[in-house]
């Protein structure tokens, strides 16, 4: 219960002072501080063995006074309701921030897809559908892929949904496959939107990105994605972290190398680097650090020896409240995770667009409004920053929670 109720309480204390920025009261605050509804569902698979395995799992959903809820199913076997209900109100601030017609919603399943037959995932997916198919739909609840859910699974989700929901299944789901009404540029997306947020800091800062020296901890789907694309664009990635230890070269590492070898254990061996801890890793001179891996990387035990100019969070909850004072204090430019990784939420709107027009998009176009939101929703957060000397986080989250408010007071809820 510890940590992750600790997310909760203080995923609530920045949207009260959030409310409390916009001038709403503490009715309103009331409202918010919690999800509409969380159900929660017990699921029958049957197990390649014969037996049958009961798992439960989670849809949460924050608020849909703006739109109908949004937000990822993970499977995996640490979910939790709390974990779940503070991600769900993590997905109403991503909605707002990229200005975007949704409230935030979440899902899981407790399970360990690493040790289940393909069989038996797709019973989970089809299980998890049904159990909650009355409070999901295109004009109720969207869900999407997370963590070690897929284009896969969500392609079985869709077609469970279309069982009984044989008009519009395609825009039930997002993160599908392209040739079942998946948008193209979806599985990059979080992470291009990252990348787009580094790129404007960095102008912010006066970087330019062929100087840059980037530190990314976490060689997983984002932090392998974002590495490629920086270094593609001319930075210079002096060190990433893969599972429990980090490659260091303060002159480059080779990312297409690290890319066409890492199932290599021995990767560093063959290469020109220094092998480091994960702490170590954080606290190396570098004009960037994307933390990509686990919540609590970035504490108050480390946050005074963190040299980086600006902290991208490309990962949930990486820096504590208290670090996130003493780097503001220090001058570093923190771009939060609820901005960092909208990019994901905003390109499954595009996919939820195309499914209701029928008409689907090319990938220079998916790329270039997807520039153009979070370009906007960068801007308008770091003003905010800079003209109410409010440190990032508290200014996304203001920004993040305004249209859900407003839609909650023009409906009068509260």
């Amino acid at each position: 219960m510890g940590e992750k109720s600790n997310l909760i309480t203080s995923t609530q204390k920045i949207i009260h002072q959030a409310l409390d920025n916009l001038g709403y009261d503490e009715g309103m605050y009331e409202l918010i501080k919690e999800p509409l509804r969380v159900l929660k569902v017990r699921i029958p698979v049957e197990m390649d063995d014969g037996s049958t395995k009961v798992f439960t799992g989670y849809r949460a959903q924050h608020n849909d006074a703006a739109g109908p809820t949004k937000g990822g199913i993970r499977f995996h076997p640490d979910v939790t309701e709390d974990e779940v209900v503070a991600l769900s109100m993590w997905m109403t601030l991503k909605a707002g921030i990229v200005d975007i017609p949704y409230g935030g919603g979440k899902g899981g399943v407790i399970c360990d897809p690493r040790v289940m037959s393909t069989r038996e995932l797709e019973g989970v997916a089809r299980g998890y559908v049904r159990a909650v198919s009355q409070i999901v739909g295109p004009t109720k609840d969207i869900p999407a892929p997370d963590v070690y859910t897929n284009a896969q699974v969500m392609a079985w989700m869709m077609d469970e949904y279309s069982v009984k929901n044989s008009d519009d299944p395609f825009q039930f789901i997002t993160g599908k496959p392209i040739s079942v009404g998946g948008s193209k540029g979806r599985e990059t997306a979080t992470a291009m939107g990252a990348v787009i947020c580094v790129e404007q800091a960095m102008e912010k800062r006066g970087i330019p990105i062929e100087e840059a020296r980037v530190v990314v901890q976490g060689f997983g789907n984002a932090g392998s994605y974002i590495s490629k694309m920086l270094y593609d664009k001319g930075a210079k990635i002096v060190g990433i972290s893969r599972s429990s230890r980090a490659l260091y070269n303060p002159e480059g590492i080779d990312i297409d190398y690290v890319l066409d070898n890492r199932e290599k254990v021995d990767l560093a061996d063959h290469m020109a680097v220094s092998v480091l801890s994960n702490e170590e890793l954080l606290e190396l001179d570098c004009d960037v650090l994307i933390p990509a891996a686990i919540a609590n990387q970035v504490t108050e035990l480390n946050a005074e020896r963190i040299k980086a100019d600006i902290i991208c969070e490309a990962a949930n909850g990486p820096t504590t409240e208290e670090a996130t004072r003493i780097l503001t204090e220090k001058g570093a430019l923190i771009i939060p995770d609820v901005l960092a990784s909208a990019g994901g939420v905003t390109v499954s709107y595009f996919e939820w667009v195309q499914n209701k027009q029928g008409f689907y998009w090319e990938e220079d176009e998916i790329q270039e409004l997807l520039e153009k939101k979070m370009k906007s929703a960068f801007d308008t957060i770091y003003d905010l920053h800079e003209a109410r000397n409010m440190d990032m986080r508290l200014a996304a989250y203001t920004v993040g929670i305004k249209r859900t408010s407003e839609a909650v007071r023009f409906r009068g809820w509260a």
